[in-house]
């Protein structure tokens, strides 16, 4: 990015003491001196959720997209830039039309106390008004309830992926609190579509439903299933059985993504054909979520056929979903797994170890280079060594893939770099492969 974007971006942190202060007052006094641009948006689709969330806006996207249509996207964090935040009718927002929003919000606030995440929202609502799209997908930043993202009033469907524990610095450890705030997206008369959840899950979005006159629901493992059967997605709902292909997104967990945006796409857009939703399934791209690596300078370093992966994930739940696409691609192509972890202070990495115990040979931490939130190393190879996996401490990716290539580990591996967004943002910056 330029100076004066990053000049900008930099102003804007320090408008307030905290980078996350959960209420709706501030962005919606700043919304009202812009001329509340919110309320003109295209038809929106509004998606909370613990996990999910990207990957059901990438399927969203892309079996639009496939139906000709033009798409807005929102979503955080970013990986490289910025931009990536703001999808402008199917491209990435240019940094002078970036720029220019900011500007203005920036005017328009006055030096009034805002979170970063409140003004550069406002920005994006400013952009999405202004620049014709037939639909727009917004997705939640932390929480839903008291989101900066919750100032819509009347979208054309509300999401909710998996909810699962995370963030609990601000939700607390109680699932169900996560759940009532999660719920707090839903709105009286507009369809609501909720992946399959746990059953205290299922009982707070039902009730906060009922609340509001949310409605109609199609809810997952009820209304509507999508599973793997002979190498096809079979997706079941209330206009029958869809044969469709697998989707590109690798994991078990994106059949159940895929099926929230099938789910979503039957409900509320359903002139969009069982052919189109095969094209955007087979088409959707979402970088650091199960992404083998193909090229770039890190791929270089390693000796050939050596296999490299990368993935955000950075809680139990995701811990889970990772390891059982790897268990599955152990099954088919047998190949040793070989982990390079950082994490965020805030994460819970003895959740996140568990299901890697007997699947993964070793883990080798490492920091997360620009953010100060990271664990430290030492303290995170402890923490995978108490989870029964043999583990040790890096300064660095390139000194743990140097030392796995020192290894002359045959066959050759499977090497996978996951544990947060920020170390996989690191990855792409320096691969030379950001998203586009």
């Amino acid at each position: 990015m330029t100076e004066e974007t990053e000049a900008i971006l930099e102003r804007l942190v320090g408008l307030h003491p905290k980078s996350i202060d959960l209420e709706l007052g501030r962005i919606e006094r700043l919304l009202a001196k812009l001329g509340n641009p919110q309320l003109s948006l295209p038809p929106t689709i509004h998606i909370a959720g613990t996990n999910g969330k990207g990957s059901t806006s990438a399927f969203l996207r892309a079996i639009a997209e496939a139906a000709g249509k033009t798409v807005h996207v929102y979503t955080s964090p970013h990986l490289v830039r910025f931009c990536e935040r703001i999808r402008l009718a199917g491209t990435l927002v240019s940094e002078a039309t970036l720029l220019d929003a900011l500007r203005r919000c920036e005017i328009a606030n006055d030096g009034e106390p805002i979170t970063f995440f409140e003004i550069t929202t406002t920005a994006a609502f400013l952009l999405f008004s202004e620049h014709p799209a037939d639909l727009l997908i917004l997705e939640v930043g932390l929480g839903g309830r008291f989101d900066a993202t919750n100032v819509i009033v009347d979208p054309l469907a509300t999401v909710i992926t998996p909810i699962a524990h995370d963030h609990e610095g601000f939700f607390g450890s109680k699932i169900s609190r996560i759940a009532w705030e999660k719920a707090g997206i839903m709105k009286k008369g507009i369809p609501a579509i909720w992946a399959q959840q746990e059953e205290e899950v299922r009982a707070v979005l039902e009730e906060e439903a009922t609340k509001v006159g949310a409605g109609p629901l199609a809810i997952g493992g009820q209304d509507w299933m999508s599973y793997e059967e002979h190498g096809r997605l079979l997706f079941q709902g209330e206009s029958g059985l869809m044969d469709l292909p697998l989707p590109r997104l690798g994991g078990r967990h994106q059949l159940a993504n895929a099926g929230v945006a099938i789910a979503t796409t039957r409900q509320v857009m359903p002139e969009i054909t069982d052919e189109q939703i095969a094209k955007g399934l087979t088409s959707v791209d979402w970088p650091a979520r199960l992404q083998r690596l193909t090229s770039g300078a890190l791929l270089q370093q390693l000796p050939k056929d050596v296999e490299l992966w990368l993935d955000g994930g950075h809680n139990p739940h995701a811990g889970l979903a990772v390891a059982s696409a790897f268990a599955d691609l152990e099954e088919k192509a047998p190949r040793p797994l070989h982990m390079i972890v950082g994490m965020l202070n805030t994460k819970d990495p003895a959740g996140y170890f568990a299901p890697f115990k007997g699947l993964a040979k070793d883990i080798i931490t490492v920091p997360i280079v620009g953010n100060d939130a990271g664990r430290d190393p030492v303290e995170l190879a402890q923490i995978a060594q108490q989870a029964g996996i043999p583990a040790s401490a890096a300064g660095s990716v390139d000194e743990a893939l140097k030392r796995l290539t020192l290894m002359n580990l045959k066959p050759a591996p499977r090497i996978l770099i996951a544990g947060s967004l920020y170390l996989a943002g690191n990855i792409l910056r320096d691969n030379g492969t950001p998203p586009q």
